[in-house]
Formats: C-alpha cells, structure tokens, sequence
C-alpha cells in the first residue's frame, strides 16, 4: 500500500513516514500544497492521503477540493491542530474522507488508515483470505492450513498486495509501485529475494502452489488452472 503525506513539518512528516514504513507501507512525502495535489494526481496512484489542513503555500481545504474535481477517489485522512467543527465541516464538505486532530497517538492514525483502506470492503474485516490463506490484518500474521507463519513488514506488504489481485499477472513495476518506495530501482532483484521468501513459508510442503512466475511478466498469485 502506497501512502502520499502532505505535511511542512519536516518533524512530523518524517516521523509519520518512518511510522508507516515500519509498518510495511510504503510513504512519500510532499512539503507543499501545490506539490502534494500534483503527486497525488499523477500517474503512479496512492491509496491513501494524509493531508495537513495548515501548508506554508495554500490551506489543505484547497488542496482536497482540487484533487476532487480532478477525479481523484483516493481515500484522503486530514489533519489540523485546529479542533474546531467549522474546520472539521469544511475539510468533509471538500471531499476528505476522515479527520485527526494533532497531537495524536500513531496508533489511531494507523487504525484510521486502515479503516478508510478497508471501505467498500465491508465484508473484509479483520482477516483477507484467498485460496488456502488468510492474512491477518492486525497482526500480521499469515496462516495456511494449520500453520502460522510471522512476516516481516516487506513480506506482510507483498502478500497483502498480492492477495488483493489474485490471478492477476503482476509486473515488477506494479509491485515496485505499490510495495516499494520511489526510490526501488529496476535493475533490483529485491522483489524476488521476497517472492522466495513468501515461498519458503506459504508454498513449502503444500499440495499445490500459489506464488507463481510469469516469464517476462512478473508474478502471479492464486491457483493454477
């Protein structure tokens, strides 16, 4: 999951982005209003904004309603250290999706993310599942048949991007977009070092598998016809 943050604080930006990262997103941040807009209606979709309500070059509200009626759905997540309602009712009225008032704890804002994530997915819940695996989204943990296997944040990300396109043929690009920062480069075997290690733990041992390569193509999850 690819989250953009737009934020001037160089301090609270950072550490929303560190916190995210550790988490197993991947985190850009933007510095100004004008920037932000720009990034969050690119080519390369997020899927999810957080947007500071306060930019040294235009206020947040703007910034929301341009993205708006430019087209862009992404769930945005405003923050303001502004608690009053006017402000709160201006900021929905511009299309955001939730408001958090700073200061705040880390983890109310990674329990609001993953509520704006899971919306139009009521039936998700706690756990995704797919063929013969279940994901828990709290804590991370992947399970398939009676074994339980820890991930770390990297492998968490992949899987769960993974799961959410079942039978789709991936790109290393696609994966590189939504997993990895944009900073991954190309020429990495990164993507594979993780494909393996999914591998070792959820395809090792079982009937059939599910992590497949596509020659010249990428990856594909889910079982083979």
């Amino acid at each position: 999951m690819r989250i953009l943050i737009i934020e001037d604080n160089p301090k609270m930006a950072g550490a929303i982005q560190k916190g995210l990262e550790s988490h197993g997103y991947a985190a850009d941040v933007s510095k100004s209003g004008f920037e932000g807009e720009e990034l969050a209606a690119g080519e390369i979709p997020y899927d999810l904004i957080i947007l500071d309500l306060m930019l040294p070059d235009r206020d947040g509200v703007d910034v929301c309603r341009n993205l708006r009626r430019r087209c862009v759905e992404t769930p945005v997540l405003m923050l303001t250290a502004l608690s009053g309602t006017d402000e709160k009712v201006a900021g929905l009225d511009a299309g955001a999706d939730d408001y958090l008032t700073k200061p705040f704890e880390f983890e109310e804002l990674l329990a609001r993310i993953r509520a704006l994530l899971r919306r139009g997915e009521a039936s998700e819940g706690r756990l995704l599942e797919c063929d013969e695996i279940q994901l828990d989204l709290y804590t991370r943990m992947a399970k398939r048949g009676d074994q339980e296997h820890e991930l770390s944040n990297k492998e968490y990300a992949l899987l769960e991007y993974l799961m959410r396109n079942p039978n789709r043929v991936l790109s290393r690009a696609q994966i590189a977009e939504k997993v990895w920062d944009m900073n991954y480069s190309p020429g990495s075997n990164v993507i594979d070092v993780y494909m393996s290690s999914l591998r070792k733990k959820l395809d090792r041992g079982y009937d059939h598998e599910l992590f497949h390569t596509i020659k010249g193509a990428g990856y594909r999850f889910g079982v083979m016809d």
